[in-house]
C-alpha cells in the first residue's frame, strides 16, 4: 500500500461533494499525500475560495448538487480563480454535460463515481504537477515583466540627462543665432570664444549616439526577454571598451579615466543589461569627480585577486570622489537612496545595478570612506559555478 510523508510545500485539494460518506471517504483514502479541504456545496467552496484561494492548487467537484451544481462552480473557478486546476467527479457523465464543463470550466480531467482509488490518485497527482507549472511559468513571466518594467524606468532616467542636455544645446544656438537681411543663404551664430558652437554641436551629437546605444540595448533586452531569446556574449574587455567609446563624456572627462586589464573573462549572458550597469556607474563616478583637484576613475578587470575566490571573475570601478557618508552607503543597493536629489538623482540606478548582478548569479559591492573615494565591484559566478 501507498504510504508516502505529506510534503509541507504540497498545495492544498479542494473536494466539493454534498454526501458526507463521499468527503469522508476521500479525506482519508489520500489525506496521507495531499492536504485536503472539504466542503459540502459551492457556497461553501467559495467563500473558503474567496477567504483562501491562494491555498488552493486543486479543485475536485462533484456535478449533482443541492441548489447550485459543479458546473456553476466550475465556471465561478474559471472567472475568478483561474490558477486551480479542476476536476470534475460524476456519476452521470451524459456527453452534453461532460462537454459543457470542459469548455465552460476548463476541466483538466472527469472522475467517474464511485472513483478508482489508483486512477484518482493518479490525477491529483497530474493535477498537482500541471499546477506546479504554471506557478513556474507565471513566476517567470512575473519576474520578466518586473525586469523589464524596472528597466525601463532606468533607461527612463538615463536618458533624461543626455536629451536634457541637448536641449540645452539647441536652445543656446538658437539664441545665437543672426538672421542676415541680404538673403545669402548662409547662418550667423554669436560665439563667446572661437568653436564654441561646433563644440556644441558635437557635444549634442555625442549624447544623442550615446540614447541612440542606450535605446538599442533596451531593445535587444526586451527580445532576449521572450522564450527562446539568445543574450549577446562578449568578453569584458571588449564591454568596457564599448563603454568608453560611446560615453558621452564631457570636456576632460574622458582624461580621467584608467583602464587596466588583468586578466579577461566572457562575460554571462545579459550583455546588454551589463552594458546599462557600466553607463550608470560610470555616470556615478563621473559625477562624484567633479571638482576634485585631481580627479580619476580607474576601471579594471579581472580574474582571481579576491581572497578564498581565486577564480572568480570581476569588474571594478574607483575613484578618488569625496566618499559616501556611511548612513547612505549601508542602504544603496536595498533601497532608493541618492545623494545627488537636488541634482535629479533618484537612487534608483544601483538598485537597478544590483537585481541585473543577481539575476545572472553575481553581486555588488560598495566600499567607501568620507574622503577616500569609493570603490564598486561587480562580482561574477566562478568558473566552478557557473559549470556546477
Amino acid at each position: 500500500m501507498f504510504t508516502p510523508t505529506l510534503d509541507s510545500e504540497a498545495c492544498t485539494v479542494l473536494l466539493v461533494d454534498d454526501e458526507a460518506l463521499s468527503r469522508k471517504w476521500f479525506c482519508r483514502t489520500f489525506e496521507s499525500e495531499f492536504r485536503i479541504e472539504a466542503v459540502a456545496g459551492v457556497d461553501e467552496a467559495l467563500a473558503l475560495l474567496r477567504a483562501r484561494g491562494h491555498e488552493i492548487a486543486v479543485l475536485v467537484t462533484d456535478y449533482r448538487m443541492p441548489r447550485r451544481n459543479g458546473l456553476d462552480l466550475l465556471r465561478a473557478v474559471q472567472r475568478e480563480h483561474r490558477h486551480v486546476v479542476p476536476l470534475l467527479s460524476t456519476a452521470y457523465a451524459d456527453k452534453d454535460m461532460a462537454v459543457a464543463a470542459v469548455n465552460e470550466g476548463q476541466v483538466f480531467r472527469i472522475l467517474e463515481k464511485p472513483l478508482d482509488e489508483p486512477a484518482a490518485r493518479q490525477a491529483l497527482r497530474d493535477a498537482l504537477t500541471l499546477y506546479r507549472f504554471r506557478e513556474r511559468e507565471r513566476a517567470l513571466h512575473e519576474s520578466r515583466a518586473m525586469a523589464m518594467r524596472e528597466t525601463l524606468g532606468f533607461l527612463a532616467h538615463e536618458l533624461n540627462t543626455p536629451l536634457g542636455t541637448v536641449r540645452g544645446y539647441m536652445g543656446a544656438l538658437r539664441d545665437r543665432y543672426q538672421a542676415l537681411e541680404s538673403g545669402n543663404g548662409r547662418a550667423v551664430f554669436r560665439e563667446h570664444r572661437p568653436g564654441e558652437v561646433m563644440a556644441a554641436i558635437d557635444s549634442a551629437e555625442r549624447r544623442a549616439l550615446y540614447c541612440q546605444s542606450l535605446v538599442s540595448t533596451f531593445v535587444q533586452s526586451a527580445r532576449n526577454a521572450y522564450p527562446g531569446g539568445k543574450d549577446r556574449t562578449v568578453q569584458a574587455g571588449a564591454l568596457l571598451k564599448s563603454l568608453l567609446a560611446e560615453y558621452p563624456f564631457d570636456g576632460e572627462e574622458h582624461d580621467w579615466v584608467v583602464l587596466r586589464q588583468h586578466e579577461d573573462f566572457s562575460l554571462p549572458g545579459r550583455r546588454d543589461l551589463l552594458y546599462l550597469v557600466l553607463c550608470s556607474l560610470t555616470k556615478n563616478a563621473l559625477q562624484a569627480l567633479h571638482g576634485q583637484s585631481a580627479p580619476q576613475l580607474r576601471l579594471e578587470y579581472g580574474r582571481g585577486a579576491l581572497p578564498g575566490l581565486p577564480t572568480q571573475p570581476w569588474i571594478r570601478f574607483t575613484d578618488n570622489g569625496p566618499g559616501i557618508p556611511p548612513d547612505i552607503l549601508s542602504r544603496l543597493t536595498v533601497e532608493p537612496v541618492t545623494t545627488r536629489a537636488s541634482a535629479g538623482g533618484h537612487g534608483m540606478g544601483l538598485l537597478f545595478c544590483s537585481r541585473v548582478m543577481q539575476s545572472i548569479g553575481g553581486s555588488i559591492e560598495i566600499s567607501s570612506e568620507p574622503g577616500q573615494g569609493t570603490s564598486v565591484s561587480l562580482n561574477f559566478q566562478s568558473i566552478e559555478d557557473a559549470k556546477a
